[in-house]
């Protein structure tokens, strides 16, 4: 038995971690940073922007902006695919060696930092991986939808069909990450367990196998088959499902907020309207 409770909350919790907090840190950054988020939900159906529009203003034409805007596409994909990784990258490793073995590899590491533990084995190749597809559901596709994709011919379902295309591509680059992990996995088990070295890892892959130790097009195709029907559709519901709920969930997360806010100053009134209930050190 390989699947333990851990995976069954990755499983289900994965993809809509990547796409929740994708938003999350899009538009954090772009208003600490001053800066437009990427186009989303029913942006994507409008027009792309005339030659007139595109005249980047005053404020957008400064090199900081545009530093500051490059940043903050890099930061957000960056962001939610380690995010998700954190998530779901532990799962995952005790499903690749079943709960004893990755146990006893643990306890060979032995890793006193409880981030190294939460990470667990090959972090940085699952998060590269999901950084990769991060970027594919919710820069490239969005963006090239909107700026390319004939404005007679858009619609719900050819964002759908396109986001699905799309993914194909990404995969391509996402599954060399993905053999990676895998074969990291394999170098940290030997012996009981070791530290991964990747350079050493990729060494020894290609000089075994050469680049079929990456890609080859079967690895490419299961990939796709196990992943397109819900990563595939990720910048579909992004954009057109997620937004339906968006407002509800938003108008319940304000009224929360502020009925907290209010208590807390109902209680400190009531405390300044009777001096002797308060105590003093």
């Amino acid at each position: 038995r390989v699947v333990g409770p851990a995976s069954l909350v990755a499983w289900f919790m994965q993809y809509s971690v990547m796409g929740l907090a994708f938003q999350f840190f899009d538009h954090a950054l772009s208003k600490a940073l001053g800066v437009k988020p990427v186009w989303y939900g029913e942006e994507l159906m409008l027009p792309p922007p005339s030659k007139e529009e595109q005249t980047p203003s005053p404020s957008q034409s400064d090199p900081a902006y545009r530093v500051k805007s490059t940043l903050k596409t890099i930061l957000a994909p960056v962001l939610a695919g380690s995010l998700e990784s954190t998530v779901a990258n532990r799962a995952e490793v005790q499903r690749y060696f079943g709960p004893a073995k990755f146990a006893s590899i643990e306890t060979k590491l032995a890793w006193s930092s409880p981030l190294s533990r939460l990470c667990a084995p090959a972090f940085l190749s699952n998060a590269m991986r999901n950084v990769i597809m991060c970027n594919t559901s919710f820069i490239i596709t969005p963006i090239t939808y909107k700026l390319y994709y004939p404005q007679e011919k858009k619609s719900k379902s050819s964002l759908f069909w396109y986001g699905m295309g799309m993914n194909f591509a990404g995969n391509a680059v996402a599954i060399t990450q993905q053999a990676l992990w895998g074969r990291a996995l394999d170098y940290c088990a030997e012996n009981g367990g070791r530290n991964i070295k990747y350079g050493e890892v990729i060494r020894n892959s290609l000089k075994k196998e050469g680049m079929s130790a990456f890609f080859t097009v079967p690895k490419w195709g299961s990939r796709i088959l196990m992943n397109a029907p819900v990563q595939g559709s990720l910048p579909w519901f992004y954009n057109n499902v997620l937004p339906l709920g968006e407002g509800t969930v938003l108008g319940a997360a304000r009224w929360v907020v502020c009925s907290m806010s209010k208590g807390n100053q109902t209680a400190f009134d009531s405390a300044d309207s009777n001096p002797g209930a308060r105590s003093y050190s």
